[in-house]
């Protein structure tokens, strides 16, 4: 006995048709929940100074990029990268300022960003 199309679920033809269709968003890098937290809690408390006004977010396929800005229409002044083909050598995580200087690597994100902590810690 056949299956006609109106018995059948149309999302149900589609993935038995395709079934490596559903797997074939290419592999990017992202920061996990607990990485994305660390970053907007520190977001947060710089936009509350008034230091940071804006951010943007880049899941790139070889490393993810969290860019901060001071204003909309500059360039950003930090960029915190997470970059997993140097974990087991420099760390995946670093700071890079405006100018491409890379201001802090390593293996921990809670230590590569005390190099924004405590930049604006010392008054």
């Amino acid at each position: 006995m056949s299956v006609t199309s109106e018995d059948a679920d149309p999302s149900g033809q589609r993935a038995a048709a395709h079934p490596a269709a559903a797997n074939t968003q290419p592999n990017r890098v992202t920061f996990n929940r607990i990485e994305l937290h660390r970053i907007l809690n520190l977001y947060g408390r710089m936009v509350a100074d008034g230091e940071w006004r804006d951010y943007a977010i880049d899941f790139l396929k070889d490393r993810a990029v969290f860019s901060v800005f001071r204003r909309a229409s500059e360039v950003p002044i930090y960029r915190i990268e997470k970059d997993p083909r140097l974990a087991r050598k420099q760390g995946m995580y670093s700071v890079i300022s405006a100018t491409g200087l890379i201001l802090r690597r390593g293996h921990e994100l809670e230590r590569v960003l005390l190099v924004i902590d405590r930049k604006l810690a010392v008054v």
